[in-house]
């Protein structure tokens, strides 16, 4: 499995948006299945969270190849997509995930930086 990965995440559905949401969402999901398809992720996990106070209600998770995710993130329709959501939902986000091998390397360039800095 892929070591890295581009986190989607949203809050809560602007109020009177709700059905507008849904389709958002559906056209997002067949969207990425059509990128795992075509082999450039490769997978895509939906997840609602349960209420818990916090801002976040849900994420994708769309696990690959940095250079694949990269080029996703800086594609129309990627960008078309997270517009049109966050026009209907709040605290719409992305960014780039980590685990395996491509965290092992993260914490590496943490303790080296962190060894310069004497701290």
């Amino acid at each position: 499995m892929a070591d890295e990965a581009l986190f989607i995440g949203w809050g809560e559905v602007v109020r009177g948006r709700e059905r507008k949401a849904v389709e958002v969402f559906n056209e997002s999901l067949q969207y990425y299945g059509g990128l795992q398809q075509d082999g450039k992720v490769e997978s895509v996990e939906a997840w609602f969270l349960a209420p818990h106070g916090g801002d976040l209600a849900g994420f994708i998770l769309l696990r690959g190849e940095r250079e694949q995710l990269d080029e996703i993130q800086r594609s129309a329709e990627f960008e078309r997509l997270q517009t049109r959501a966050s026009l209907i939902v709040d605290r719409t986000g992305w960014i780039p995930a980590y685990t395996g091998e491509a965290l092992g390397l993260l914490m590496v360039q943490f303790e080296e930086a962190t060894g310069d800095l004497g701290g």
